[in-house]
């Protein structure tokens, strides 16, 4: 059973033409920007759906610099999930306002527009809700709030809801390319897309010191910058990443199939999502073998937040989460081991 690995993706297969891009990118002496980021930002525009994408240095860099194109800033307030990645709520604060938490629902792990409603003042701004293991949030009910919304999507590079990508459905999304995610680069790399060419065009000033033209800088912005050799890297792996993600969907059929429920509950969509799995998240009252629990502190119960909130189900997915065995290079006879395993308790 120790030969089961949480995550099984290997990069394995790529390896000879991630070196040609890299030794492409070397010889070219273009290693900020330049025809790579370009070519890659337009790729990724067009898998997605949307008109602009702009590639930066993280995906926590492109939550900062998306909300501050937004317009969001100190005094504001940004509704977001406390179960997720705590880079969700610091992008907020390093922007200069203020995150408010509100809950999920038990079987997708996303907020909803009634959770996000609860949550709603004044003061808020903007509302992030987290496309969370690679689910889809229902972000159509949540722009019918009349807010801006702003995708997190660093997990769910290529799900959908009715047929949409994540990534287009709300006024703006950000992406990580870390390289556990199911689209990876080689280090940190993350991107905004959006369809507003006014929003495009202020991030892309904020990620460049806040200037147009490296003279005159009409912001106080950042140095975050999708490096050359990354983009060159996403460009190898993007037209896998479909086939990545069918395999993963297989893998959480056979899950299905061979009797994880009898042992757990398991994800589900969300209504019309089309979930890319990302992790493999289930809920169980025992310990799983071969699980590992996420966010078992929520986000508003970290000591940098220090918040006594009541979000009673967000403590009960952060309790009872585990994240069993993932990958498109996991196979249907491995599953059976950890179905097994998880019956009998043993590790």
């Amino acid at each position: 059973m120790a030969d089961v690995p949480l995550f099984a993706s290997s990069l394995e297969p790529y390896h000879d033409r991630l070196a040609e891009a890299i030794e492409r990118v070397a010889r070219s002496g273009a290693y900020i920007l330049g025809p790579e980021v370009e070519a890659f930002e337009q790729e990724f525009a067009a898998y997605l759906g949307v008109k602009h994408c702009i590639g930066v240095a993280n995906g926590t860099d492109a939550l900062t610099i998306a909300l501050r194109a937004l317009g969001v800033g100190p005094g504001d307030e940004v509704v977001m999930p406390s179960f997720t990645f705590y880079a969700t709520a610091e992008a907020a604060i390093v922007a200069g306002a203020t995150p408010v938490f509100c809950d999920i629902d038990l079987d997708t792990f996303c907020v909803t527009a009634e959770t996000v409603k609860v949550a709603l003042t004044p003061r808020t701004k903007a509302i992030v809700p987290v496309h969370l293991f690679g689910n889809v949030a229902p972000v159509p009910e949540l722009r019918e709030l009349g807010l801006p919304v702003l995708e997190d999507a660093a997990q769910a590079a290529g799900a959908e809801l009715d047929g949409v990508r994540a990534g287009a459905l709300g006024d703006a999304a950000t992406f990580s390319f870390f390289p556990s995610k199911n689209l990876p680069c080689l280090g940190d790399g993350g991107a905004i897309t959006t369809n507003s060419d006014e929003l495009a065009e202020q991030v892309r000033v904020l990620r460049f010191h806040g200037s147009h033209d490296k003279t005159t800088f009409v912001e106080v912005g950042y140095n975050s910058r999708l490096d050359a050799m990354q983009a060159a890297a996403l460009r190898v792996l993007l037209p896998a990443l479909d086939g990545w993600n069918d395999r993963r969907r297989e893998v959480a059929a056979a899950y299905e199939r061979l009797g994880m429920g009898e042992h757990a509950a398991l994800p589900r969509d969300g209504g019309g999502a089309r979930h890319i799995y990302h992790l493999y998240v289930v809920r169980s009252e025992r310990e799983l073998p071969l699980g590992r629990g996420y966010y078992r502190v929520p986000v508003h119960r970290q000591p940098a937040i220090g918040s006594s909130l009541d979000l009673p189900v967000t403590e009960e997915a952060a309790r009872t989460n585990y994240a069993l065995p993932m990958g498109k290079d996991l196979t249907d006879e491995q599953v059976a081991e950890v179905v097994a395993a998880c019956a009998s308790g043993s590790t």
